[in-house]
């Protein structure tokens, strides 16, 4: 199929596509397109206007600011997936990248058009949140950083408004000794997750003092399982409190069924991913990843 009509600006500014996306109401932002355009061609979007902003390249860069790695919206996946900066301050998303799509997406797709596509089964919503990321949104009026544990919404749906542009990620450096971990279950390598889950752990005594664990592919948005957190909280990490903190995970979700999976297998999904993701996050705590 080909897509409805629509009027075309290319942004030579990030305060060209600001303008253009306040003037422009039904507008949305092309960025690598690897969903957008997808989506266009279904008819499932039709926005009246698309904005370009594949050359503003001052929207393309990692770089290590302070105790933060800061992402810019427009950086590729690939760069992303190969950055040493990004490999150290938060080796989380590098091994996410392990799952995420096929070599042609990662050259085109970029970080800030997935985080803002908010697909419920997309590995990186998972990663900003369990990495305690902050999403930089700007627009005529100015900037706002909101946590991106409260970017996502719904399903496709996020709290950016219609005049925002996502222009930057920012990630606390993940410290030396944290332990992290990344699990995915999929029909074929670098499809949609059926589960995902992102795990971080803090144990500097044996005894957990803080965790992240979040998933994806159960439900309409990433969810941070905060049962699971609880259950491992305070918990010597052994088998038992492992087993305790998956059982907490898999009884707080309440998956969809399709006619890839069924709800109560991506339940059992959630219970064996978490366990493994913490047990292996686990084993990393203490030793620099």
């Amino acid at each position: 199929m080909k897509p409805a009509p629509f009027d075309y600006v290319r942004a030579d500014s990030v305060e060209g596509a600001l303008s253009a996306l306040a003037e422009q109401p039904e507008a949305r932002v092309l960025a690598g397109g690897q969903s957008l355009i997808a989506m266009m061609n279904l008819r499932l979007l039709k926005p009246g206007c698309l904005i370009d902003i594949n050359r503003l390249s001052e929207l393309d860069y990692i770089r290590a600011e302070g105790d933060e790695l800061a992402i810019g919206a427009l950086t590729r996946h690939t760069a992303a997936a190969t950055s040493p900066l990004v490999a150290e301050h938060c080796p989380l998303m590098t091994a996410a990248y392990g799952h995420i799509a096929n070599r042609a997406v990662r050259n085109r797709g970029t970080v800030g058009g997935n985080l803002c596509h908010a697909d419920p089964a997309s590995e990186n919503p998972a990663v900003a949140i369990a990495s305690g990321a902050t999403l930089v949104l700007t627009s005529l009026d100015g900037e706002r950083r909101i946590a991106a544990e409260d970017f996502f919404l719904s399903l496709y749906e996020t709290a950016a408004e219609q005049n925002e542009l996502l222009t930057e990620i920012r990630i606390p450096k993940a410290p030396a000794n944290q332990g992290w971990s990344f699990q995915e279950v999929s029909t074929r390598k670098g499809d949609f997750a059926l589960v995902g889950v992102a795990a971080t752990l803090d144990c500097p005594n044996g005894t957990c003092s803080d965790a992240r664990v979040v998933a994806v592919g159960v439900g309409e948005r990433a969810e941070r399982l905060g049962a699971a957190e609880t259950a491992i909280k305070g918990a010597v990490v052994d088998e038992a409190g492992l087993a305790a903190a998956a059982a907490a995970a898999r009884d707080a979700v309440d998956p969809p069924s399709d006619f890839h999976a069924d709800s109560e297998f991506r339940r059992d999904l959630v219970f064996t991913l978490t366990r493994r993701a913490l047990g292996e996050a686990h084993g990393r705590c203490g030793k620099g990843g």
